[in-house]
């Protein structure tokens, strides 16, 4: 080997070596970061769907344990039973499980007998069936309540049982009540992932699974007794359980594993996944995630090809001087190559030319061959109206003997040909054959349609030519007139069907909208009755404050007015959706600075931020947007109240973004973040993720509100979310005119009442139709030295009105049985002849009925009412009669 050689091949094994050690170094390195930090996101994926497991279960376990102290279910398990009442018990379970579809409700006597059920009116009734075998039966008779997931006896549908015992009033038992709740919807959410996500029980069978292949499968071992246990309970009835065949490669530092799947009869998947396992709190159950590392071992190639390059790049740049001369002549070689391929083409098109100007030189000597490419029929004529060119199709479409298709023969002849086999049309022949000659010597060009007696249709298009003459060409249009034909029947059968669905569609749509404004007439019913019990008891709450004097009592009452805080933020949110579905939430838009906005947000909010270790800010901003502001604000303040509820540390940033001309109002958390297969549903009622803090998890309708105020102004919302990285929730504005916000003078701020001056001495009547709510009422007006002469309902405040004694205050209700509110206190002042001060107390929160109380003067408060609220707005209403008094 000669010493040039030499070199080379050591060049050679010097670069090749370093990038190999250079592409293992790196891919190894990245491969353990990434899997580390994959496996993190996995692991909090997992307690993501475990909360949604468990979510589900406790939507529904509280049910059985209601039901357990029903009384005519109790009664029923005391004596036998006629065939008419276990048909009402039948309608009782019925009623109960209202109208899901995804669990059953059965009664039981102590022998675990089926004596009702919510399916009695199934052809796999559970009424009449022995379930003693079951161990949550057992469970309940034994211990009170009891567990259990199997597929069921009669129906054949798995599920998960819950069960509670029914005693009588010495303690014995009578019986249970069971409740069977699907998880097959849970499975179906699981489909939005890649992964693949199983559930296992206590003897490592995997009983729910996002693949039908994994379920019912051994994930260990299963020993003589835990066999027996499943026979005598018959939890997976005839399912044969066939054992997981799997391999541990790798353990991580978080109790990831990486595992090779080796059953042949499953999915193939693409060598070592990451597994993923994680009990389920208050069961014995396990949640398995099996995550495929392609984006780990993609990032730990791509490293390793990093590094290769990088070594490579290093080499290429010690290789590059002595390269530099080499490449300088291939340059010079190539240029000369370019140049002789292009003097080869240039060549080469001139010879092309040559042949085309050829080609046109007999074109001009024999024009008929250069019509036979042609599809239609054409036929050239001379100024003597004799024959010059013609193609075969055009002697194809009429047929026209040899012996008269030659140059020079008069078209004339061709004409009468044709007269005489009846293709001119009806009438005398030399007529039709005139007029065809005149307007071939007038050379007016034309287009028309001529139909054969073999059905062809034909489209003939003759121009004149330059020098005299004329050309003509027929086109066999046949298939397109048919085809036209064919659509256009097509298209009227088409129109009278979506005529017909769209008066089926519309028909349809007045139900559902009828539908709509029945439930939210029931919905906003329901509020406000339950709003009235709600008032009394905060009322209560705040007289009851004052009567203890330990910090312990305290304690007691300030969690006791929490409680009723949150029922009554829930009851509220729940009175505005139902507003919103009926259309009777007003809207008024207007131009609306952004700025003051934000910073009564973050003065509101900051305080509760930091007793939440958080850290709120508001970025100053001058923007105007055109928006309700009222509306925009609740949107806003509900982000911010989900993003101090879910973050636990950090900063919590609401700042605007210029959007063309739209503004994006974000609120920026560093929470845990949402899985992208929840992030739709987050905006549905009752959606929430369990990761809020201890007791202030909300109820799910934060962001229901959101979504529909939302479309109620036009305003696009939205979100992105990364795992352990947080959420940015936004809304887009469009861009107001800040010309047209006008400066509104700051309202002199109300003086502060250092005690209850005004209150002492006055007189109010109560006219409220609640008996606790009035008597609530009666009892803090009166401890803040306020005489309350009356305080009863609509019958009672006419019988005692009598002229001149008319009270300082009137507080109001609007709904007072069969009378309303403003027309009892019109009938009142005329008996007394005074028109005292009216504050309207009400649970109707319709912003019609509060426009009308401030155009007359009233005051307004809507229930539940805050005690501070009622004595500041009496004390204000107090003195603003004090003022307008004569001194």
């Amino acid at each position: 080997m000669t010493p040039p050689s030499r070199r080379k091949l050591w060049t050679l094994l010097v670069v090749l070596g370093g990038m190999a050690g250079c592409m293992l170094l790196a891919g190894h390195w990245t491969w353990q970061r990434s899997l580390s930090e994959e496996s993190a996101s996995v692991e909090r994926q997992l307690a993501l769907y475990g909360q949604a497991l468990a979510q589900r279960i406790d939507r529904y376990r509280t049910l059985p344990e209601v039901l357990a102290l029903d009384a005519q279910l109790r009664d029923a398990l005391t004596h036998p039973l006629s065939p008419a009442e276990v048909e009402a018990l039948n309608r009782k379970l019925e009623q109960a499980n209202g109208a899901s579809q995804s669990s059953t409700l059965t009664l039981l006597n102590r022998d675990g007998q089926a004596v009702a059920a919510s399916n009695w009116r199934t052809a796999t009734s559970n009424v009449g069936v022995d379930y003693s075998f079951r161990p949550y039966v057992q469970q309940a008779l034994a211990q009170g309540r009891g567990s259990f997931y199997g597929i069921g006896v009669t129906t054949g549908e798995p599920g998960y049982f819950l069960s509670q015992a029914i005693r009588d009033g010495s303690g014995h038992t009578l019986g249970l009540v069971a409740i069977k709740i699907a998880l097959q919807e849970l499975e179906r959410e699981w489909l939005q992932t890649p992964d693949i996500v199983l559930a296992s029980d206590a003897h490592g069978v995997v009983f729910l699974a996002s693949q039908d292949a994994w379920r019912y499968r051994l994930l260990n071992p299963l020993d003589e007794a835990g066999r027996r246990e499943l026979q005598a309970t018959r939890q997976y009835a005839n399912q044969p359980l066939r054992p997981l065949a799997y391999r541990v490669d790798s353990r991580l530092d978080n109790g990831g594993r990486l595992v090779r799947v080796q059953s042949a009869d499953l999915p193939a998947l693409p060598g070592r996944v990451l597994w993923q396992t994680q009990p389920l709190a208050g069961t014995p159950w396990q949640l398995h995630l099996v995550h495929e590392t392609h984006n780990s071992l993609a990032e730990s190639r791509w490293a390793a090809a990093a590094g290769a390059g990088g070594w490579l790049a290093l080499a290429l740049l010690v290789l590059f001087a002595r390269q530099r001369q080499r490449l300088s002549l291939l340059r010079q070689r190539s240029r000369e190559e370019l140049e002789a391929v292009l003097h080869q083409h240039a060549q080469e098109l001139r010879t092309a030319q040559d042949g085309i100007v050829q080609a046109a030189k007999q074109a001009d000597t024999g024009l008929s061959r250069s019509l036979e490419h042609l599809p239609q029929g054409v036929v050239i004529i001379d100024a003597q109206l004799n024959l010059v060119a013609w193609n075969s199709r055009y002697v194809e479409l009429f047929r026209y003997p040899p012996e008269l298709m030659r140059v020079g023969q008069p078209i004339e002849d061709l004409l009468r040909h044709n007269a005489r086999r009846g293709l001119l049309g009806h009438g005398p022949l030399e007529e039709s054959i005139e007029r065809r000659l005149a307007h071939l010597r007038s050379g007016t060009p034309h287009l028309h349609e001529s139909a054969k007696e073999d059905g062809t249709v034909l489209e003939i298009r003759g121009n004149p030519l330059p020098e005299g003459g004329f050309v003509t060409s027929y086109a066999d249009i046949t298939s397109y007139k048919n085809a036209a034909r064919e659509l256009r029947s097509l298209a009227d059968a088409l129109e009278r069907r979506v005529a017909e669905r769209t008066r089926d569609l519309d028909a349809a749509r007045r139900e559902a909208e009828r539908a709509n404004r029945t439930k939210s007439r029931f919905v906003a019913a329901a509020v406000h009755d339950l709003l009235q019990p709600l008032n009394a008891a905060r009322m209560f709450t705040s007289l009851l404050r004052s009567h203890l004097h330990d910090d312990a009592g305290r304690h007691v009452a300030d969690s006791i007015d929490s409680a009723l805080a949150a029922q009554d933020a829930i009851l509220s949110s729940l009175l505005d959706l139902a507003r919103m579905e009926s259309g009777q939430l007003e809207v008024h838009v207007r131009d609306v600075p952004l700025g003051p906005l934000l910073q009564v947000l973050a003065h509101n909010f900051g305080v509760l931020a930091s007793k939440r270790g958080l850290k709120l800010s508001c970025m100053p901003t001058r923007h105007v947007v055109r928006t309700d502001e009222n509306l925009l604000r609740r949107i806003v303040q509900n982000y911010v109240s989900n993003a101090i509820r879910y973050s636990r540390q950090g900063r919590i940033v609401v700042g605007c973004r210029r959007d063309g001309a739209h503004v994006r109002i974000e609120v920026h958390d560093q929470g845990p973040g949402i899985p992208e297969a929840l992030q739709r549903e987050i905006f549905e009622e009752f959606r929430r993720l369990d990761e809020g803090g201890d007791g202030d998890r909300g109820a799910g309708l934060g962001l229901a509100i959101v979504e529909r105020l939302g479309r109620l102004l036009g305003h696009e919302i939205g979100l992105r979310s990364q795992l352990g990285r947080g959420s940015v929730f936004w809304v887009r504005v469009p861009l107001g005119d800040p010309a047209a916000v006008q400066a509104h003078a700051a309202l002199p701020a109300a003086p502060e009442l250092a005690d209850d001056a005004p209150l002492h001495g006055s007189s109010a009547w109560v006219i409220e139709d609640d008996p606790q709510t009035r008597a609530a009422t009666q009892a803090l007006l009166q401890r803040w030295g306020c005489a309350v002469p009356l305080a009863g309902g609509a019958p009672e405040a006419l019988a005692q009105a009598a002229p001149g004694q008319a009270p300082q205050l009137v507080l109001l209700d609007v709904h007072l049985g069969s009378h309303h509110g403003p027309d009892v206190y019109a009938a009142l002042c005329q008996r007394w002849g005074q028109a005292p001060a009216v504050i309207l107390v009400t649970a109707e929160r319709d912003a019609t009925l509060r426009r009308q109380a401030a155009e007359r003067g009233w005051g307004f408060l809507a229930k539940p009412v805050r005690a501070p609220a009622l004595r500041a707005l009496v004390s204000q209403t107090l003195l603003r009669l004090q003022e307008r008094a004569p001194s």
